[in-house]
């Protein structure tokens, strides 16, 4: 969808001419009080279900959790998906071209933040009719874009769902994102940002910030079972080549994903990850930062999630229920890591399903348009 009305950023800038993707899936009820929006984690996008007629090994990012008869039933909601601003996968972003130069934005495009995103996707709502949604959900930093969603518009949801989150990053994930951001930064290829025009990709810098990435999304239990200390020839080479079948997957990890995702896109999206603090306006003080928030809640972390630990979402727990909101919480123990909350871990896909059918009750089974 495009806008041509310049959307204001938290930077001061302002960008306009911009189009927005997304996807839908399911109906709209007749009143629209059965919308969903998912909002999307870092390397995802507005695709997140199903296949395409013509590219049958494209699945959809959360396609084990929405769908038909899957916990987020889209035989009875009208889930919608929007790939964000600076996104890659359709959405207005570095690759594309700016208006006033007649050239890729490059290192030009304007830094986005986690509010900018929202700001954009209620604007792609009221083009949609949707005033209300029955819940926004996402996990990671899907779940800071729905916890944002409670925040700067506490009327227009009734439930937020969010999912291994946290409402600001650890010193030592801004730590993670900065080494990622530095590998890209410093390959040869990346131009100062504009890449584009000399044709080349900076895959080495890519490979590297996905590994950095990717370690941390798995939980050393994970690893160990899945890898362990074992050996691709059974006996060292003494060499620095691939040795290990856990430096062999962390390079198979990193090649796939320097040859779809776009090292500005990168950068963009782990800077707004950095940036998401909702309570520092308050001094810190995540209660007051929630104190405006309307929504029901459904929180969920994950016992070996050690980038957004289940403390980071205990934390969203205790300031929700100081302002005596109603929230549902489950830590599960889980094996993968951050990971987890894509993968087909049977008590949470309960929960979730559990949670969306008091939701669809609260509805009342409206007749679909």
């Amino acid at each position: 969808m495009y806008f041509a009305q310049p959307l204001q950023l938290q930077s001061g800038a302002a960008i306009g001419g911009y189009t927005l993707m997304y996807e839908t899936y399911g109906t709209l009820n007749s009143d629209k009080s059965n919308a969903v929006l998912v909002c999307h984690a870092l390397n995802a996008s507005h695709h997140v279900a199903g296949t395409y007629a013509d590219q049958a090994g494209n699945v959809g990012w959360w396609d084990n959790m929405i769908g038909p008869g899957k916990p987020v039933d889209t035989d009875r909601f009208f889930v919608i998906g929007i790939n964000n601003l600076g996104s890659c996968f359709g959405s207005t972003g570095p690759m594309h071209t700016n208006p006033a130069t007649g050239k890729p934005y490059g290192a030009d495009f304007p830094v986005v933040t986690v509010e900018d995103w929202v700001n954009a996707q209620a604007m792609l709502a009221d083009e949609l009719g949707i005033s209300q949604f029955a819940a926004v959900m996402g996990g990671s930093l899907g779940g800071m874009q729905a916890l944002a969603w409670s925040m700067l518009y506490p009327e227009r949801l009734r439930h937020c769902v969010v999912i291994a989150s946290t409402a600001r990053l650890s010193a030592q994930n801004i730590a993670f994102n900065d080494v990622a951001r530095q590998s890209i930064m410093a390959d040869p290829d990346f131009h100062g940002g504009d890449y584009y025009a000399h044709g080349v990709v900076p895959k080495n810098g890519l490979r590297v910030a996905r590994m950095i990435g990717h370690i941390t999304y798995l939980s050393n239990d994970d690893m160990s079972e899945k890898f362990g200390r074992d050996l691709r020839s059974g006996e060292y080479q003494f060499g620095f080549g691939i040795e290990f079948e856990i430096e062999s997957y962390l390079r198979y990890q990193g090649e796939k994903f320097s040859t779809y995702f776009d090292a500005n896109t990168y950068l963009l999206i782990t800077r707004a990850l950095d940036y998401f603090d909702p309570a520092a306006p308050f001094g810190g003080d995540l209660t007051r930062a929630l104190a405006n928030t309307k929504a029901q809640f459904l929180l969920a972390s994950f016992s070996t999630d050690w980038r957004f630990e289940p403390e980071c979402s205990r934390k969203m727990v205790e300031a929700l229920v100081s302002n005596k909101r109603r929230v549902t919480y489950a830590e599960i123990d889980a094996p993968h890591g951050h990971d987890a909350f894509l993968l087909d871990d049977a008590r949470y896909h309960n929960l979730v399903r559990a949670y969306y059918e008091r939701m669809w009750n609260e509805i009342g089974n409206r007749g679909l348009a």
